[in-house]
């Protein structure tokens, strides 16, 4: 890299930190839809996007620009691997290039493991990502074991491993910052009951080491406790520091910023509300991220905070500076923003192709899948049967889908219309082994194969109800899910011939445990680590954005 594209790099890093001089251009006036366009989402193909730009799970959202890319990371919770990292040239169209924690067996936590499946809504929390250094930082918080960081050179990886740096419950949604004097700060939220004052949601600012490896505990300097105060952000724009985070008020959760010139002075200032929410229509976008784009227009990146069955779907919104404050979205009467449905892109570019969700198993599992809690090792392979994806069966950690601890997932999309389907090899299953595909939140439901006495029967389940039909006689069978932007689903299988019909009752999509409904392989074993299950041809189509 040339001396001009390094410096450029660093400017435009800084940037994502908001530690360059303040540059107040405007995104562009948006079209006055009044409530959300799906099934229309995302990309438009004309030179504008309406929310959400991913209908689907990305929650708790925090992204930089560095250089001419943007990154972008969201909270996993209970899913392996955790934290997924996102990139993207234009802020609407994203990637799904890769994780930060490879395993969320990495966090010390026995109730993340396949052994337990004890924490639904637990994991890996919100976290924040900055480029300093030449290097890409994380920070995230799980509720349980407190402060973490992990670093990379590539965005892509590889990450470091997990370095804890508060072994502490009740913490979330940390963010760092590195002044322009080498200090280096974090602001962090303690949701639980302070054991002096008994205060919740306090957020205290920290000093750390240069390096932000080291935490200094003693310095915790409380600056915002309000309903619900959390979603952290910090950000220097000229010579203001500027403190964003989220607070409960009566209308939900709403976007808040306080700034002051200087860090400490961020606890004595006046907090501005950013924008209104309106969860029946806009499901609260709050928590997110202030992104630049070359032409000096702003923008947020965030989620629709009050989740439905698809989850916390991603939306950008243009910001109007105005005053000194970044006003979220469209500006009202009140000098408060309001959501934005539709809007020009950001950055000029073409549409790219619909994101490929399909796995044939080939090589390796692509970023978009995620096991429910913390894996076994030993019981799934991709190189036992090449092109296959081999699940072994194992008794679950209690009963019900929730309990099933070998359960490949990814994240139920909200277009038109959706199908999943995949090609199930019975020939390795054994009696006492169930093996199929599900839609998997609350207690879900699934279509597969039960082998009992020799026989091999499709069952459909839905709680603790299974519905049993045709005796499956050959040794392979294509099992699928379909379901529109209403959320209703249906199950359906070929009997091993090819031709799919419906079998079971359909299924309501739901949301639990602060996630979204996903599409699931699974099997498991009523007594043993007994048999396997072989899936290969996943193909999962959604909708084109236009509806």
């Amino acid at each position: 890299m040339n001396g001009e594209a390094s410096r450029r790099t660093v400017l435009l890093g800084l940037s994502s930190l908001g530690g360059i001089g303040l540059c107040t251009g405007q995104a562009a006036p948006a079209a006055p839809l009044t409530a959300s366009p799906l099934p229309r989402w995302g990309d438009q193909g004309d030179g504008s996007f309406v929310n959400p730009i991913i209908p689907a799970d990305f929650s708790d959202l925090d992204a930089i620009r560095v250089g001419d890319t943007y990154y972008a990371i969201s909270s996993t919770l209970h899913m392996s691997p955790a934290m997924v990292i996102l990139r993207s040239t234009d802020m609407v169209n994203w990637t799904t290039i890769g994780h930060a924690v490879p395993d969320l067996a990495m966090l010390g936590e026995e109730e993340l493991g396949w052994q337990r499946m004890g924490s639904y809504g637990l994991g890996m929390w919100a976290g924040a990502i900055r480029h300093h250094g030449g290097r890409f930082h994380i920070y995230f918080a799980s509720p349980k074991s407190g402060l973490y960081v992990t670093t990379a050179e590539r965005a892509e990886g590889p990450w470091s491993p997990p370095h804890s740096m508060l072994r502490e419950p009740g913490f979330d949604d940390p963010c760092p910052f590195w002044d322009e004097d080498g200090t280096a700060w974090l602001v962090m939220t303690r949701f639980a009951a302070d054991p002096v004052t008994g205060k919740h949601y306090v957020i205290s600012l920290y000093r750390m080491s240069p390096d932000g490896r080291t935490l200094d505990r003693a310095s915790a300097l409380p600056i915002q406790n309000s309903q619900g105060s959390e979603a952290n952000k910090l950000y220097k724009f000229g010579k203001l520091y500027y403190h964003y985070f989220s607070e409960v008020k009566a209308e939900g959760r709403v976007p808040m910023m306080k700034r002051a010139t200087s860090l400490r002075g961020l606890a004595d200032a006046k907090a501005v509300q950013l924008c209104h929410v309106n969860g029946p229509v806009d499901r609260e976008p709050n928590q997110g991220a202030l992104l630049q784009a070359r032409d000096r227009s702003w923008w947020f990146l965030t989620h629709q905070g009050h989740g439905d069955w698809e989850g916390r779907a991603m939306c950008l919104l243009p910001v109007s500076w105005a005053d000194g404050w970044p006003i979220i979205g469209r500006r009202g009467a009140d000098g408060i923003g309001n959501m934005v449905w539709e809007s020009r892109k950001p950055i000029r570019s073409r549409r790219p192709p619909l994101p490929d969700l399909s796995d044939d198993f080939a090589d390796g599992l692509k970023p978009v899948w995620g096991w429910n809690h913390a894996p076994r090792h030993d019981a799934f392979s991709l190189t036992e049967r090449p092109g296959w994806l081999r699940l072994k069966a194992f008794p679950p950690a209690f009963p019900g889908l929730r309990g099933v601890g070998n359960m490949l997932t990814q994240r139920s999309w909200r277009t038109a219309d959706n199908r999943a389907s995949v090609v199930l090899d019975l020939s390795g299953m054994v009696d006492g082994q169930t093996a199929g595909l599900s839609h998997f939140s609350a207690d879900g439901a699934w279509i597969g194969v039960r082998q009992a006495a020799g026989r091999r029967t499709l069952c459909f389940g839905r709680g603790e109800t299974v519905q049993q039909g045709p005796v499956i006689d050959r040794p392979r069978i294509g099992l699928a899910t379909r379901w529109r932007n209403d959320g209703r689903a249906v199950f359906e299988h070929d009997g091993g011939r090819g031709r799919f019909e419906r079998f079971g009752d359909a299924y309501d999509l739901k949301w639990q445990d602060y996630r979204g409904d996903r599409v699931g392989l699974f099997t498991w074993h009523d007594g043993a680590m007994r048999g396997h299950a072989d899936f290969s041809d996943f193909r999962y189509r959604i909708a084109s954005q236009n509806g």
